[in-house]
């Protein structure tokens, strides 16, 4: 079981640089959890994709059923009190991430109790990344299959 960001479940619904190492990951494991905005987060990529011209409308409906079937299998971490807390402290101990990053993160830290050493954190956002691993996950991909 391993944690999502946003930024790496895009890849898994439409054709991206990342898809093929995206869909190796999930095929590795299947177990994955995300915050409880993933869904908004990507619907949001995917219009941006589309009104930018990088999808057809097709495309875009496609993506969407894909996002579909795969939020039925996730497990989601709810936006309660703690998590809200959390990401505050992380924003004020992580000046590079912003808010949205910093709910994603402090999700993570919630479903793991506090403690992230060792668990999986699939993560493409850079900075996203750098706060995570400087929180003690084990960042996937590893950056030697990323390019920057």
């Amino acid at each position: 079981m391993q944690y999502w960001d946003a930024s790496a479940v895009v890849p898994l619904l439409v054709r991206e640089s990342q898809t093929h190492t995206a869909l190796d990951l999930l095929r590795e494991d299947q177990a994955v959890v995300v915050w409880w905005a993933t869904r908004s987060e990507c619907v949001s990529a995917l219009s941006r994709k589309m009104y930018d011209g990088e999808l057809s409308p097709l495309d875009h409906a496609h993506s969407r059923v894909r996002l579909h079937h795969l939020e039925g299998s996730w497990t989601e971490i709810q936006p309660v009190t703690k998590v809200r807390a959390l990401a505050e402290t992380l924003l004020q101990r992580n000046p590079l991430i912003r808010t949205a990053d910093a709910f994603q993160l402090a999700a993570a830290m919630r479903w793991r109790g506090g403690t992230p050493e060792g668990a999986g954190f699939v993560c493409l956002d850079w900075r996203l990344r750098g706060a995570a691993e400087d929180e003690g996950f084990s960042i996937l991909p590893t950056s030697s299959v990323l390019a920057p």
